[in-house]
């Protein structure tokens, strides 16, 4: 459950193009939200940027978040940003430690809206276990944005255990999702058209890091890699390391794990799952020798209760992957062409 911040009693209910300016309406608009909500050591300092230790090999990603709707079911662009940053430096075999969090915001924002966002992203962050230790605020005049675009980029120590390379996939390894398929997506665009089911699509949204660091501190470097089927889906995602490799990827319907209302907005809408956005799933290849205890330790935790072995890494059909249908049929699942979803992260 989101934890419950107040927001504090301020003298304006918007954000307007002063509060961009560098003056005494950004010093307020700062101090009264972001450093307030977001405190710790290195922030605190609000120097142009942080100073801090860290040893060993490191692992180093930004990513930049437009989605629309800005508020979603079973979230919103806040913790959806913490949630990608983080999981993109997990996915490197990476225990994830700072990040910086930057803003652009479109004037006419209200505050109330803002201090949402800021709340998820507090949450967001105190439940992967990172420090927001620097960032940045702008503000655009009225239409030269869409409420509010947030860039995050992520830095994090590579776990002692984890030897992560699309090299050391080879034939035989089993191919495994954490999860549900499409929710994100179909959240979004369930959203967008306004389309009702018996119960909420709620996008997938969450941290990685902690089931990530989990997985290789007991099975170590029998994992070969891991992979986030954001845009573009598994469909995409699958084929990108297929070609990569140039090995082929056999993947089952029969096993491809997806809530029945999911599927159910995929058929109404003409969308293949296979290509829909995800935001808290991870694909990984794994020896296949472990493939059994694998299964059995990743379901045991929460964030991977409804994981499935969908795959196999095979000498056929070189940089092809193969859709294994329930009814016996096969096709080749290419990388998607175009864009399926507009704006979903």
């Amino acid at each position: 459950m989101q934890m419950s911040c107040p927001m504090p009693k301020l003298d304006y209910d918007i954000i307007t193009l002063g509060h961009g300016s560098g003056g005494v309406l950004t010093n307020r608009l700062l101090n009264d939200s972001v450093f307030k909500l977001l405190s710790n050591d290195l922030l605190d300092k609000k120097h142009d940027g942080a100073n801090f230790y860290l040893q060993g090999e490191l692992a180093f990603t930004t990513d930049s978040f437009v989605v629309s709707p800005t508020f979603f079911p079973g979230g919103n662009i806040g913790e959806l940003a913490i949630n990608g940053t983080v999981n993109d430096v997990a996915m490197c075999g990476a225990i994830p430690k700072y990040l910086s969090l930057a803003f652009i915001i479109e004037e006419g924002l209200k505050m109330t809206e803002f201090w949402d966002i800021l709340v998820s992203i507090k949450y967001a962050a105190d439940e992967a276990g990172v420090q927001i230790v620097t960032g940045d605020t702008k503000v655009v005049e009225k239409g030269k944005g869409d409420k509010i675009f947030i860039n995050t980029t992520g830095i994090g120590v590579m776990h002692p255990k984890a030897n992560i390379n699309a090299k050391r996939i080879k034939t035989g390894d089993k191919v495994f999702l954490n999860g549900n398929m499409a929710a994100h997506g179909m959240t979004i665009m369930s959203k967008r058209e306004g389309l009702e089911f018996e119960t909420d699509i709620l996008s997938d949204t969450q941290n990685l890091n902690h089931l990530v660091a989990d997985l290789l501190e007991q099975f170590g470097d029998k994992i070969h890699l891991f992979r986030d089927p954001t845009r573009g889906g598994v469909g995409t995602t699958l084929s990108e390391i297929a070609k990569d490799t140039k090995l082929g990827i056999n993947i089952y319907e029969q096993y491809l794990p997806i809530e029945r209302q999911v599927a159910s907005a995929c058929e109404m809408l003409g969308l293949d799952p296979l290509y829909v956005a995800n935001e808290g799933l991870f694909m990984v290849f794994v020896d296949a020798d472990i493939e059994n205890d694998f299964l059995e330790v990743i379901q045991k935790h929460e964030k991977g209760k409804n994981a499935a072995m969908i795959g196999e890494v095979t000498e056929e059909h070189e940089s092809k992957v193969v859709l294994h249908s329930k009814i016996g049929g096969k096709r080749v699942v290419n990388m998607l062409i175009g864009e399926q979803l507009p704006r979903i992260c």
